[in-house]
């Protein structure tokens, strides 16, 4: 028996209307994902300004943890009490932790403002793709969640290029002070445009499950990045982590058993389908965000290039991800199926990772730039495809919580992966380095200081990082084939043409 309620009518019916709230909407989804990257280019900057270089990877990780950890939260929040105001909230906490980071004075407040700026964002990134679900019928979704998908991989593609002009042109504190002008218009056009639909339930909202599964989430994201830590993934402190990841999960589960509104509804994960969907969307986020700086550290170790020039080299990269995300939301608003374009993603990321691993020094540019197109087109035709997916899937009433679960592992891929690929580098240099002239510690090489040496320690520099390099795209190789093995798996569905057609 079919236990979705009626199809509600569009939420917004004049089609004008609709086109200008997603425009706010990939807008302020903008925002928040450029502030994923931005900030990678403009850390040398900071740290020579703050100092606490121990710190630095911090700037990030905060961000990603807790973007992770409030995403199941802010989900279940706009099922509960309405999209509008949850979606007004999230842009309003992360405008004001914008704020908060451009007028840091040290590391540690930019830290902790970092994780303010992420408690919104976190709520932008789920509330969008839920209101979109509101927004559009299925087939009709599936063209604008490939307009939304292309926005957030742009958006991460530009970050870096982005992140070094701002610095060098209006110091360091602009890229997170331009945001207040952007939160402003974002904020006006939600409160006057947004229509709010009322919950047809009561707002019951699971307080201790949510507590818990941030807790397993933290724990796991932190487990990741313990051997830079701590120096090892099975030091005491790491086992510690893990052991308290554990009984966060266990405690999770019991508690959203009883829950009346659980954060994430364990009847999600009885459906193999949406289990094979947060697979692939975990190695999406790996793959498909946690590589964006590894791939501008390797070509500015390994070919000498610039930041801003190795960020000018991204350009395919948001190329393919515009050609492939485009041709395959129309192609799947025309046809409904989408496990076809989950193959053909996840193999091509496997096949450019497997060849970035047997390239020697300083490649060829052109090689690089069409690998790297060749990602992009993989990220560009499967990205929409687990939301969709795991929407189509679900329950009517639970279109929140699962779009908030997607994102979550989504985004919590990313932070694993980022964790993973700085361990896999580390230990390569460690493992390779030997004495350079001129190179101190090779850890600590900045590519302006690179550039100085004699092109001969450049090239030894380049050698050591290339042989690091290669278990790391191994790795990230290995992560792609475990996303294309989920989507063989996947049964070939069809969305539904309309709304009425998927309640019937």
């Amino acid at each position: 028996m079919d236990m979705r309620p009626a199809p509600q009518e569009p939420l917004v019916s004049d089609p004008r209307l609709r086109l200008f709230l997603f425009l706010i909407l990939m807008t302020a989804m903008f925002m928040a994902t450029l502030d994923n990257q931005i900030v990678s280019t403009a850390l040398p900057t900071i740290v020579g300004e703050f100092g606490q270089l121990e710190r630095f990877g911090w700037v990030g990780s905060a961000y990603l943890l807790t973007m992770s950890a409030v995403m199941p939260l802010y989900g279940k929040l706009g099922d509960l009490f309405g999209r509008k105001y949850v979606i007004i909230a999230a842009v309003s906490i992360f405008t004001l932790g914008s704020l908060v980071c451009g007028l840091s004075v040290s590391m540690d407040t930019l830290i902790a403002a970092r994780v303010l700026q992420a408690l919104g964002g976190g709520g932008i990134m789920v509330s969008i793709f839920a209101i979109n679900a509101d927004l559009f019928e299925p087939r009709e979704r599936a063209k604008y969640q490939s307009y939304a998908s292309l926005v957030l991989m742009i958006s991460g593609a530009l970050g870096p290029v982005l992140g070094g002009i701002m610095s060098d042109t209006f110091g360091w504190r602009s890229i997170f002070l331009i945001n207040l002008p952007i939160g402003i218009v974002v904020l006006t056009g939600l409160v006057i445009f947004l229509p709010y639909r009322k919950p047809q339930r009561k707002p019951k909202i699971d307080y201790a499950g949510a507590l818990f599964l941030a807790g397993a989430i933290s724990s796991i994201v932190l487990w990741a990045d313990s051997s830079e830590l701590f120096g090892s993934l099975v030091s005491a402190q790491s086992l510690a982590i893990v052991a308290f990841g554990l009984v966060c999960l266990t405690i999770w589960i019991g508690v959203e058993r009883r829950a009346e509104e659980p954060v994430v509804p364990l009847s999600l994960f009885s459906k193999s389908t949406i289990n094979l969907l947060l697979i692939i969307s975990i190695t999406s986020g790996a793959v498909g965000i946690g590589l964006s700086n590894y791939f501008a550290l390797f070509l500015q170790t390994t070919t000498g290039l610039s930041p801003t020039v190795a960020g000018l080299l991204f350009t395919p990269i948001t190329i393919g991800i515009a050609v492939g995300s485009l041709s395959a939301g129309r192609i799947m608003s025309i046809t409904g199926r989408y496990k076809i374009f989950s193959i053909a993603s996840t193999t091509s990321s496997m096949i450019m990772l497997l060849v970035f691993s047997t390239l020697a020094a300083a490649p060829p540019l052109y090689l690089v730039a069409i690998l790297f197109f060749i990602q992009g087109l993989g990220i560009g035709v499967g990205q929409q495809v687990p939301v969709l997916g795991v929407q189509n899937a679900a329950l009517a009433r639970d279109t929140g919580a699962a779009t908030g679960t997607v994102t979550l592992t989504r985004m919590g891929g990313a932070a694993i992966g980022i964790s993973i690929y700085g361990a896999i580098l580390s230990a390569g240099v460690a493992h390779l380095a030997t004495p350079i002239p001129g190179v101190d510690n090779i850890k600590e090489l900045t590519p302006a200081v690179l550039e100085t040496l004699p092109a001969a320690t450049q090239a030894l520099v380049a050698e050591v990082y290339t042989g690091a390099f290669r278990p790391l795209f191994l790795g990230a190789a290995l992560i792609s084939a475990v996303g294309l093995i989920a989507a063989v798996f996947l049964k070939n569905v069809q969305l539904p043409s309309s709304l009425a057609k998927k309640a019937g």
